[in-house]
C-alpha cells in the first residue's frame, strides 16, 4: 500500500500479527503468525482491528471445506470492528478515523484488516467493539435469507432452526422487532429460555417435541410462512411438512447432510419456494445492497436499543483456536468474539 494511494494519519507499521491456518484440520492448525499488511484495492478501507467474530463459515475453511474466493485473504475471519486508518479511492463517505464494522470474505483474524467501503456500516450507538465485531456475518445472513429471498413479512410466521446460535439469536430478534411471530428449535431448555427471552413466542426443544406439530398446533395449522434452516438431513422432509401454503424455505447449511431420499409432493401441493444461498463468493455490489438495506432497516433498531447482538465468550486472538473448539462444542448461546487491539 503506497503512500500515493491512500490517505491516513500516521504512519504504519509494515507487518501484524494474525492467526492463519496451517493446514486443514482441527482448532490446533490455527497458529499465531506475521504478515505484511494488506494491500488495498480501489474503494477500499483499512481497518485496525479491535475485535474479530467467530463463525461458523471459518471452522469450515480452517477443515478446508470453504476455501476463499480467488483474490481474497487465506486468513480466516468474516467481520471486524475497528477504527479506519486509510482508505484509497472512493470509500462511500467513509475516512481515516471513522469507527466502523464490516463484513469481509477473509483475514478478519489479524491486527489489520482491508474491507470494501460498500460493506462496512457504523458502530451503533453505545455498542463496544465486541459488540459491534459481532454484527455483520450474521446479520448480513439474515438479512439476505430471511427477508430478501424468504421475503418475511409483518405478522407471517418464521421458524429458526438453531435458535441459540449467532444466526438463530439475530433472525430471532430481528423478525420479532419488525412484527413477525418467531418459533425457533434449540437443543436445551436452557438454550429454549434463552431464545424466548429474546422474542420468539415459542422455543422447541428438539430432543423433546416435535417441532412440526407443536409449531402447527401454536398456529392452528397454518405452520411457517418462512423456514430458516440450516440442519438439514430429515430435517427437508419435516420442513415441507410444517410449512404454510406458499410457504418459504431457506437453507444456508447442512449440518445432519445435505443429501437425504424424500417425498417432494408437498413442494407441489403447498406451492412452496425452495431456496439456499452463501454469502462469501457474492459481489461487492450485491453485499452493498445488502448493506445499504441493513442501514435503512435494522441499524435504528440498534442505535434504539430494542435489539443487540447475543455474546457468549470473549477470547483473546492468540486463542482463536479456544473459540473454535468451544464453538464447535455447541454449547454456546450467541457469537464468540476474538479481541485484537
Amino acid at each position: 500500500m503506497s503512500e500515493s494511494s491512500s490517505s491516513r494519519t500516521a504512519p504504519l507499521p509494515t507487518s501484524m500479527q494474525c492467526v492463519e491456518i496451517t493446514q486443514p484440520g482441527g482448532p490446533d492448525v490455527l497458529v499465531p503468525a506475521e504478515r505484511p499488511l494488506p494491500q488495498l484495492q480501489d474503494g477500499e478501507a483499512l481497518i485496525r482491528v479491535a475485535a474479530a467474530g467467530v463463525n461458523r463459515p471459518d471452522i469450515v475453511q480452517r477443515q478446508g471445506s470453504y476455501p476463499p474466493p480467488p483474490g481474497v485473504s487465506d486468513l480466516p475471519g468474516l467481520e471486524v470492528a475497528g477504527e479506519i486508518v486509510a482508505v484509497h479511492g472512493d470509500t462511500e463517505g467513509f475516512s481515516v478515523g471513522d469507527t466502523v464494522c464490516a463484513l469481509v470474505a477473509g483475514g478478519g483474524y489479524a491486527e489489520y484488516c482491508a474491507a470494501p467501503a460498500k460493506q462496512c456500516l457504523p458502530v451503533p450507538e453505545g455498542f463496544s467493539m465486541v459488540q459491534a465485531a459481532a454484527l455483520p456475518e450474521t446479520y448480513f445472513t439474515v438479512w439476505t435469507n430471511v427477508f430478501q429471498r424468504g421475503r418475511l413479512q409483518p405478522d407471517e410466521i418464521l421458524l429458526v432452526h438453531g435458535g441459540a446460535s449467532g444466526i438463530g439469536t439475530t433472525a430471532v430478534q430481528i423478525a420479532s422487532a419488525l412484527g413477525s411471530r418467531v418459533f425457533a428449535t434449540a437443543g436445551t431448555a436452557d438454550k429454549c429460555r434463552a431464545v424466548e427471552e429474546l422474542g420468539a413466542e415459542r422455543a422447541i426443544n428438539y430432543r423433546e417435541e416435535d417441532f412440526v406439530a407443536v409449531v402447527q398446533d401454536a398456529t392452528d395449522k397454518h405452520g411457517a410462512d418462512v423456514i430458516l434452516d440450516m440442519v438439514g438431513g430429515d430435517y427437508l422432509a419435516r420442513n415441507m411438512a410444517v410449512a404454510a401454503v406458499e410457504g418459504r424455505i431457506v437453507n444456508i447449511a447442512f449440518l445432519h447432510g445435505p443429501k437425504i431420499e424424500t417425498n417432494f409432493m408437498p413442494l407441489i401441493l403447498k406451492r412452496l419456494t425452495w431456496t439456499g444461498s452463501t454469502l462469501r463468493p457474492r459481489t461487492v455490489e450485491q453485499k452493498a445492497i445488502i448493506t445499504r438495506e441493513l442501514l435503512d432497516t435494522v441499524w435504528p433498531l440498534l442505535n434504539q436499543g430494542r435489539i443487540a447482538p447475543v455474546i457468549d465468550k470473549v477470547l483473546p486472538l492468540a486463542q482463536a483456536s479456544d473459540a473454535h473448539a468451544y464453538l464447535e462444542a455447541g454449547e454456546h448461546v450467541g457469537k464468540v468474539v476474538l479481541t485484537v487491539n
